[in-house]
């Protein structure tokens, strides 16, 4: 245990000795883990390097990413879920547990670089109803009285992500925290001062656009726009530098207007709803790096130090809560499997996002709906309604990139959705016979039929024999022709 903390404290030493302060904006990622078809951690870790991200927030201390992170250079903020205040905010025992396991065990010469601990995610959100209120800053102390005993304080320091709903206003200048907040938010602001950490704030301007419909669509991109806001002697053309300036406003209030700001969580869907496609996405996100590298600043705050900003997502996740959206699933710069969405200059050395490496696949083959039983669909709602309620139909939905592709289609879409979860099992495609097996590539314009990833590489395609693929070869012949007689 003493040689375990005496590395720690070396490596800390040395960090902070050899760390030089930031003299550019930063733009890292947010790495979530909700998914049905996970990449190896070291695959994706490798695709970080590529894109040479050099920052990367982490929802929960998970053993597989951070052993990952390992010697990777990559700076690290690790969270605390919400669901796990209660325990810390009443038990410095199980703050010790968690530091020492999650933090201490991976730090060290050739460890992980972790630099924040986020405590909680978002826990003022109005729709909890204050139920985390009154935990976050119990659990922020004992999380901090834990670093100290690992001799990590000095190095590892304590945020608290919120979303912008903690703060309000008509106008920028005029910014403050809702009213019920405000004694936990001084609390809370204090404590980040002390220890020189900063306020990290999650800012979504399609989530203004989505529950808004007056909300000018132009406002919430970087392109300028025709409905600009007006305060006193600022002019603010862009929702980000709006909300930003609101809450340097609320922090101003508190006697902390300098208060260094992260943006925690940013980026823009590209599918699920209206206004969230590949095209908008892309228009979001290099307008904001774009923005956010210029270094020009807020009107509140114009000659601003630079700005760290964790993109949201790095992945979709097709297992999230469709709360409260079904666009939830789709915020990801990559799809599932670490292949870029879109070109988009990071502004990092690439100018484009290179593809994740060594990508595992399982055959490719699809389910879809059975053709000689065409006109047997009697049960075949009840088929799509198990699919779904396990797999991810979300694109099928209005808005949805595979919005328009017909009954058949729809059908076919969540048969092979649920059939690439259970790992392509034969069984899996069934649904009381109307499910059959291709080997053709359903995939319809935008609307990709998607083929699952795995880990274990005796499944992937590359692992295929040539008489297997002959054989597809053949079968994929024999059901074009049908196809194409039907």
């Amino acid at each position: 245990m003493l040689e375990t903390r005496f590395k720690a404290v070396i490596f800390m030493l040395l960090l902070v000795w050899s760390s030089a302060p930031l003299v550019e904006s930063a733009i890292g990622v947010n790495w979530g883990t909700r998914t049905f078809h996970k990449l190896k951690p070291s695959t994706v870790v490798d695709l970080l390097k590529d894109n040479k991200i050099p920052k990367v927030k982490l929802f929960e201390a998970d053993p597989g990413s951070l052993e990952a992170l390992m010697g990777s250079g990559i700076q690290v903020m690790v969270g605390i879920p919400n669901e796990m205040l209660a325990l810390f905010s009443s038990s410095p025992a199980a703050a010790d547990l968690w530091v020492r396991q999650n933090v201490t065990t991976y730090m060290g010469k050739g460890g992980a670089d972790i630099r924040y601990i986020a405590v909680g995610n978002e826990p003022f959100l109005t729709s909890y109803n204050g139920q985390f209120q009154n935990l976050v800053m119990p659990a922020i102390l004992n999380v901090q009285q834990s670093l100290v005993k690992a001799n990590l304080a000095g190095y590892v320091k304590i945020v608290v992500p919120c979303n912008a709903d903690a703060y309000e206003s008509s106008l920028p200048s005029q910014g403050a925290f809702r009213p019920e907040l405000t004694q936990i938010m001084t609390q809370i602001v204090q404590f980040l001062n002390s220890n020189g950490s900063p306020f990290v704030v999650n800012i979504y301007p399609f989530l203004s656009l989505y529950d808004n419909e007056d909300f000018p669509q132009d406002y919430a991109f970087f392109e300028g726009t025709t409905h600009p806001v007006t305060d006193g002697n600022n002019v603010y053309t862009n929702a980000f530098d709006g909300n930003y300036d609101t809450l340097v406003a609320a922090l101003t209030k508190l006697g902390y207007g300098q208060m260094p700001i992260v943006i925690g969580e940013i980026g823009w869907p590209s599918d699920g709803a209206v206004g969230a496609n590949l095209t908008a996405a892309k228009v979001f996100n290099q307008g904001l790096i774009s923005h956010v590298l210029s270094n020009k600043g807020t009107p509140l705050r114009p000659a601003a130090p630079p700005m760290d900003v964790y993109l949201f997502s790095l992945f979709d996740e097709g297992a999230k809560s469709t709360l409260p959206g079904n666009f939830e699933r789709h915020w990801g710069i990559f799809s599932f499997d670490g292949q870029a969405k879109y070109a988009l200059n990071l502004g990092l050395g690439n100018k484009v996002l290179k593809n994740a490496k060594n990508v595992e696949y399982l055959p490719s083959r699809w389910c879809v709906a059975n053709p000689y039983r065409t006109n047997d669909l009697t049960n075949v709602a009840d088929h799509m309604r198990l699919a779904c309620s396990v797999a991810d139909c979300t694109t099928l939905n209005f808005g949805g990139s595979c919005n328009g592709i017909g009954e058949k289609g729809n059908i076919s879409y969540a048969f092979n959705s649920y059939y690439q979860i259970q790992m392509q099992d034969a069984r899996s495609c069934d649904f009381d016979g109307l499910g059959m097996v291709t080997f053709l590539d359903p995939s319809v314009g935008d609307c990709r039929f998607l083929v699952g990833v795995t880990d274990k590489g005796s499944h992937s395609s590359s692992s295929q024999t040539t008489y297997q693929r002959w054989i597809m070869v053949l079968f994929s012949i024999i059901q074009g022709i049908y196809y194409f007689l039907m």
